[in-house]
């Protein structure tokens, strides 16, 4: 499923498509793949408009100077003199940042206005000591609110009226003191006025250089790095140096619940000075000790034997035992790239240290790889996010504008309208960004026939040559293209118009199959017109016709590639039940839709795997709403490099080809390793974390296993558990993992997951990167597991 090789010659109708529409996640372009595509989101309806201050109105925040030579600390320990905020450097220090003047500023703090539809608030950002986290404060009255975000969950950060928010709402704030900064996972777009422009630039240009520092970390870094920010924290007189007390309270921190007698003994043992308090290398041993992986000490001792480093044989013995290639060549340059110590790398040995990065780097990963290479607001950011996630099919729900221009909304839901226009300039910037293969626009169309004539016109001059309005060239009529063919094309999901009304320029009626569905669902009267066709809209349909479904005889008797019917959730449902082979053996010949329930008002998701096992292409899902649903798309898609199409199996492209493979899979959980703190403004509050492996594909394979909680211990758990799972369809099945806090007085809370295919998953010793509800990444949270799958 990793090789890329069938983009070239498959045609559509054999993959899945990642799919994106209004609130949804679909999946479906060409038969034989999926397709990734995803509904936006319905957001609330803006009241108001915002009435920002004037520019003038904010402070000039004054300048900082850059610090001295040997002015910032060590990574671990800190400095010894006391520092004050604007000169505190530890961290930068150890990134190689601690002279960098933006940085300066940003540590010293900066008034900017926040920008949001309702009205500008004036906060207080600053960059804290961690060299991670940014915090703003607003005062009410005597009371403080503060918030803060994570520079390591930032996507981008750009300069200027960039984003919707502040083409809409900062109109009063000149734009170049404007900057927008977008988040990974769910978390809205911030948009950010400063002073001036010089401030608003340097807060720029500081956010994208930690940004790149951050990116570049090795999982050693980063454990130093997230260490540290325990210590800093928990070092309340700021005297870079830590009495047991202090020592107590970054255990709570890190989540790790320690006897006191054994803890009071470590420090003992690192306080070389005798004098009560841990500083410099004391600290740093102190540290050292805690991120000790003792599971990691015992499977290097066994192919290590007695003189506690790894020769390139014996890593290579390893790398065989993992059901990898193992070549002695291999271990060579794995040595070459992983291994700390310089003196043993150039004698080509591997130390502890070594092997542990080995594990924790993308070579160690559960997700093989080469998989990973090709082979509620309404608004245009909610389309920018989806793409840029890989999605390939996106829904436009448009509806009848003022001023004659077509709007986009989600139905008769209480959602904010977005101009059409605005939504096609968003989609041509970002459309190929991530992934070169073909973008479906599916419309949803409720305008009458002049609007729908403007939406043609903005879409032919928006667009451009990224535009398909005719057949390739030599194609065979009777066979869809592959998406290797449709490359950097945006294809149009409509209407079409027979072909001698076309060239006659007259306008017919034809039934929406959609709207048939949903007669009990959505209510029909407000869509004017909707049924009618502009030519010029229906001259932009090729490739994906929508159809009515005539019934699986009739459309099994005549197939016709280029057309697509669409099933609401119920209906998918019972063609399954009722007829699934026969509706498997329609799925791998015609293009197929699923969305959900019209009037959803929770935007509650239903589960796609089941949709897939029939074979449908494009499965719609709400993007905004977090839970194991979205994790399942995100998982499947995983594949081809996040290309947004992943082939199906074989038996889903032609029924008669064949039996799946039945497997084994074993999963031995072995440790977690720093762990989120779930309540983080109560120390005593540490997780008691158990691991649950769930599986999803038919329904005989869906199973779900989970080890015991082990008691406060978030940052170092260990389980040694072995979950068994027999698989029928494992070309079918997903493999969730996930992280749940014990209660047993409610609900356990989540703590993390990662999902995948399994058949991009890796056997042997495996490290599992830990994701947020929302898609978000927890490092340096990790699972440590070992893998086995063998054939019954």
């Amino acid at each position: 499923m990793g090789e890329g090789g069938w983009l070239h010659g498959r045609a559509c109708k054999h993959t899945y498509t990642h799919v994106c529409a209004r609130t949804h996640v679909h999946m479906a372009a060409h038969t034989h793949t999926y397709v990734h595509a995803i509904l936006l989101p319905p957001p609330s309806d803006p009241k108001s408009l915002l009435q920002t201050q004037p520019p003038g109105s904010l402070p000039v925040p004054p300048r900082s100077s850059p610090h001295g030579p040997g002015s910032a600390g060590r990574l671990i320990c800190g400095r010894r003199a006391r520092p004050r905020p604007e000169q505190s450097g530890g961290v930068l220090k150890k990134l190689g940042l601690s002279e960098d003047e933006d940085l300066q500023l940003m540590l010293q703090g900066s008034l900017l206005l926040k920008v949001t539809s309702r009205r500008a608030k004036e906060r207080r950002y600053r960059l804290q000591e961690d060299g991670i986290t940014v915090v703003s404060e607003r005062r009410f009255g005597r009371m403080a609110s503060k918030h803060s975000f994570s520079v390591a969950h930032i996507v981008s950060v750009h300069r200027g009226h960039h984003s919707e928010g502040l083409r809409r709402y900062g109109c009063a704030i000149p734009e170049w003191n404007c900057f927008t900064i977008t988040f990974e996972g769910g978390r809205r777009n911030l948009d950010l006025g400063a002073r001036d422009e010089d401030v608003a630039l340097r807060w720029v240009r500081g956010l994208r250089t930690l940004r790149g520092r951050l990116r570049g970390m090795s999982q050693r870094e980063r454990l130093e790095h997230w260490i540290h920010g325990m210590l800093q924290r928990a070092d309340k007189d700021k005297d870079n140096r830590m009495c047991f007390q202090e020592v107590q309270i970054m255990l709570r921190m890190a989540n790790i619940h320690m006897d006191n007698a054994y803890a009071h003994q470590l420090f003992k043992e690192c306080d070389h000075s005798g004098d009560g308090r841990l500083e410099d290398q004391e600290l740093e041993d102190f540290c050292r000790r805690l991120l000790r992986r003792p599971e990691l000490e015992e499977l290097f001792g066994h192919y290590s034997g007695e003189d506690c480093v790894l020769s390139a044989e014996e890593l290579r013995d390893f790398l065989q035992d993992q059901g990898e290639e193992g070549t002695l060549h291999q271990a060579c340059a794995i040595i070459c790239a992983h291994e700390l110590n310089e003196k043993a790398r150039q004698q080509g040995l591997m130390t502890l240290d070594g092997f542990t990065m080995y594990l924790l780097s993308a070579a160690g990963d559960i997700l093989n790889q080469e998989h990973t290479e090709i082979g509620g607001t309404s608004s245009t950011e909610a389309y920018v996010r989806a793409l840029m996630m890989g999605c390939r099919c996106v829904e436009l729900d448009c509806w009848e504008g003022p001023d004659g221009e077509p709007i986009v909304c989600h139905g008769h839901t209480f959602t904010s309208k977005i101009l059409f226009r605005d939504v096609i300039e968003a989609i041509r910037d970002c459309a190929f960004k991530r992934s070169p293969y073909p973008v479906i626009l599916s419309l949803e169309n409720h305008c009458g026939v002049e609007q729908q004539a403007t939406m043609a016109r903005h879409m032919k001059a928006i667009l451009g040559d990224m535009l398909l309005t005719q057949p390739l060239e030599g194609q065979d009529p009777g066979v869809l293209p592959s998406p290797e063919q449709l490359k950097g094309k945006v294809l149009v999901k409509g209407k079409k118009l027979p072909e001698l009304q076309c060239e006659t320029c007259s306008v017919t009626s034809i039934p929406d199959e959609e709207e048939e569905e949903e007669t009990e669902e959505e209510d029909r009267l407000q869509a004017k017109d909707a049924s009618h066709v502009a030519p010029e809209l229906s001259a932009m349909v090729v490739y994906c016709q929508a159809t009515p479904f005539p019934g699986l005889a009739q459309a099994l008797q005549q197939p016709r590639p280029y057309e697509m019917s669409s099933f609401s959730e119920r209906k998918a449902r019972k063609l399954i039940k009722e007829a699934g082979p026969t509706f498997v053996h329609y799925t791998s010949r015609q293009l197929s839709r699923v969305y959900p329930l019209g009037l959803k008002m929770t935007s509650s998701n239903y589960n796609p795997q089941e949709m897939w096992n029939a074979g449908c292409q494009l499965v719609a899902l709400n993007f905004q709403t977090p839970g194991y649903e979205m994790d399942l798309n995100t998982g499947r898609f995983l594949g081809n490099g996040g290309c947004g199409y992943v082939l199906k199996p074989q038996f889903l492209r032609s029924p008669h080809s064949g039996s799946p493979h039945p497997l084994v899979l074993r999963i031995r959980v072995i440790t977690a390793q720093q762990l989120p703190k779930l309540n983080r403004e109560k120390l005593s509050s540490i997780v008691d974390p158990f691991v649950r492996v769930e599986i999803y594909g038919v329904t005989a394979d869906c199973s779900k296993q989970q080890t015991a909680y082990r008691s406060n211990n978030g940052f170092n758990p260990r389980w040694e558990e072995t979950l068994t799972f027999q698989l029928r369809v494992p070309e079918l099945a997903l493999v969730r993992f996930v992280v749940e806090d014990h209660d047993s007085t409610s609900c356990n809370d989540f703590v993390g997951q990662f999902t995948l295919p399994l058949g991009s998953m890796r056997e042997g010793y495996r490290h599992i990167h830990l994701l947020s509800k929302d898609g978000a990444s927890l490092a340096p949270a990790t699972l440590f597991v070992h893998v086995t799958c063998k054939r019954p």
